[in-house]
């Protein structure tokens, strides 16, 4: 198909006209670019958009989980499915549905809880000096990498925050009652006395002894079991940022250029060190009350003027910030804006020197007297010590902006000249690499390897690859990304003659009828046994539980646990599979001893939050039932209105 439109393009373009022009008239220019607008959303929440960009990058950080977590084992194929795909849009489309909902109830977060949670997190605590202080050139750094600001990460946690009020609500009212945790504790820990009788496949591989028509017939059955894969030998070409950087190199009035730019982020913002003392005073307090508080704050202040080498000892004694009294006051080194004091805090603090003692300061929180025990002036890295940083991520700005204005240009030059790469290659002055590949991914090559690319390998082994020799359609890796490659040689899959295989094949009949008979046998003995109530040939006893199997495999154990209690001793035989078959003898069953307090209320508090789960998801689904949902099909799915 695609080497139909290369050889008449003319013809194409032709048909296209008559078939676009006529649908201008009908809907309009303004109308046909939005009707295509729609082709970068997938859905739509209350009306607003769920993006394409939005999906695709919650599906590539879920292949970068799992890449990381399976390493070699990883594929893509796995998790890059319709189902999967489908639960990755619902779960964006729920996020959005709790996102309305927490905007209709008007929630949010405080200054003081935002604060809190910021300087919890990882983002602040990699920016922390040995000392406790915050490099804030570092915190703006990592900010930056992520594509923020302060003000926008101030923001972000704080939606975070509001979002998490409603589920954490949900959660805090679970309840389970302690006698179902009773219940649910002593089935997990009873115990039950086995003993296990094994037929291994091994033990009758002896008595297997195919004989030429049999091997024969069993790899007639089985042929595509000793198929050697389909390989194409190709050429390909990667375009990303990283593969253009070797042709990226900024000049030096470039570097000074940027450090001018982005002066600030090469700037440590002055700092202090203090301790303060807080009277606090609630938002709702009387007049009365914030008199009698502002009297208390006066007395303290008079007090440590008086006495300043005391201040620490006082403080301890007087202050009411739970977090520094127990430190003498001390809140470490702070920026302007770090601490929750507001305007006036910062103003009266940062024009102090070192040693000094405030007079007392109102915030939101009350009344404070600050110490200001040491000062830490701004200080501006000079253009030498930061040159070699600026050119490396200079470099990697210009590559990735040359990524993205090269994109459209590379696809469509592997498509226009569709029997070699070198044009792409000349022209973005990259590597021509070669390789040779199957249908499916290579679990010798790193699991992010592009050759490794689902879509790239159904590319590479289509028709039209295969047959005209064309380059394929440059695929998107993700990860600013593209790749592009032309089949050199190809070697259709083939099945071996019996001669070549007939090893394997003997190998795999005989395995294949060893644990046959292995279960045959331990079928019969199994009927025989639950006649006779024998206990020879078994294993000596042991007791096994559901949290403790003992080395007993899985369907063995669950088996076990089906018997009838009532019944005992009750035989029970497990098909294993290619480990043959087995058969337990349940002599008694043994109560679960009493559970500890301590393990109890654990159980009772994990069985909450399986309920409390349940009952969150239960609440996502009823704002999503009232809320109104539209699917664009942009992932297969069917399209239509929900309400």
């Amino acid at each position: 198909m695609l080497d139909f439109f290369r050889n008449h393009q003319r013809l194409m373009m032709f048909m296209l006209v008559l078939v676009i022009l006529p649908g201008l008239g009908f809907v309009g220019i303004q109308g046909f670019r939005g009707f295509f607008d729609e082709s970068a959303n997938v859905a739509s929440v209350n009306g607003h958009k769920i993006t394409r960009a939005d999906f695709d990058s919650r599906m590539r950080q879920q292949l970068d989980q799992a890449r990381q977590m399976l390493g070699a084992q990883f594929d893509p194929k796995i998790i890059d499915t319709p189902d999967h795909r489908k639960d990755i849009l619902d779960g964006l489309i729920d996020q959005r549905v709790v996102a309305d909902e927490t905007q209709r109830l008007h929630l949010t977060a405080s200054d003081d809880a935002v604060r809190r949670a910021e300087m919890s997190s990882g983002i602040v605590a990699s920016a922390k000096n040995p000392d406790g202080s915050i490099d804030l050139d570092r915190y703006k750094q990592t900010l930056a990498m992520m594509g923020m600001t302060p003000e926008q990460f101030d923001e972000s946690m704080r939606y975070s925050l509001s979002l998490q009020q409603l589920q954490g609500s949900i959660v805090s009212s679970a309840f389970t009652p302690k006698s179902l945790a009773q219940n649910l504790t002593d089935l997990a820990e009873q115990q039950r006395e086995v003993q296990g009788l094994a037929f291994h496949p091994a033990d009758y591989a002896s008595k297997v002894q195919p004989t030429d028509a049999q091997l024969q017939a069993f790899y007639d059955a089985h042929k595509s079991d000793f198929a050697t894969p389909a390989t194409a030998q190709i050429q390909y070409l990667v375009l990303s940022p990283a593969t253009l950087a070797a042709g990226v190199t900024p000049s030096d009035a470039d570097l000074q250029k940027y450090y001018n730019d982005n002066i600030a982020h090469y700037r440590t913002e002055g700092e202090v060190r203090a301790s303060h003392i807080l009277i606090a005073v609630p938002k709702d307090a009387s007049p009365a009350d914030r008199e009698k508080a502002k009297q208390k704050a006066d007395q303290l202040d008079a007090e440590v003027k008086a006495h300043p080498d005391q201040f620490a000892k006082i403080a301890q004694d007087n202050s009411q910030d739970p977090g520094s009294a127990s430190k003498g006051g001390d809140l470490g080194y702070f920026g302007p804006g770090m601490i929750a004091g507001g305007k006036a805090f910062d103003d009266a603090v940062f024009a102090m020197k070192k040693d000094e003692i405030s007079n007392v300061i109102q915030s939101d929180f009350g009344y404070h007297i600050v110490k200001v025990t040491d000062v830490k002036p701004a200080v501006t890295k000079p253009f030498a010590d930061v040159k070699d940083s600026i050119a490396k991520d200079l470099k990697t700005q210009l590559a990735t902006k040359s990524y993205t204005d090269d994109a459209d240009g590379f696809t469509s030059l592997v498509y226009e000249k569709s029997k070699s790469l070198q044009p792409a290659a000349d022209k973005y002055k990259l590597q021509v690499q070669t390789a040779t590949v199957t249908p499916a991914p290579n679990s010798a090559l790193p699991p992010d390897s592009p050759l490794n690319n689902a879509k790239f390998l159904a590319a590479v082994f289509a028709d039209d690859s295969l047959k005209q020799h064309n380059n394929i359609q440059a695929v998107d890796l993700g990860n600013n990304a593209l790749i592009s490659a032309r089949v050199t040689d190809y070697k259709p899959s083939a099945v071996p003659a019996l001669d070549a295989v007939k090893d394997a094949v003997r190998q795999k009949y005989v395995a294949e009828q060893s644990a046959e008979l292995a279960r045959k046998d331990g079928a019969a003995q199994l009927a025989a046994l639950e006649k006779s109530k024998a206990t020879t040939g078994f294993s000596s006893a042991v007791k096994v539980s559901r949290n403790n199997a003992q080395g007993v495999p899985p369907a063995a154990l669950s088996a076990i646990f089906k018997a009838d209690g009532g019944k005992l001793p009750a035989y029970v035989g497990v098909d294993l599979g290619s480990d043959g078959y087995a058969i337990y003898r349940v002599n008694s069953v043994l109560p679960a001893a009493p559970a500890d307090p301590q393990r109890l209320a654990a159980a009772q508090q994990q069985i909450a939050s399986v309920e409390a789960q349940s009952q969150a998801e239960a609440y996502v689904e009823a704002l999503r039932a009232r809320s109104k949902v539209k699917y664009y099909g942009s992932l297969g799915s069917a399209q239509g209105d929900s309400n």
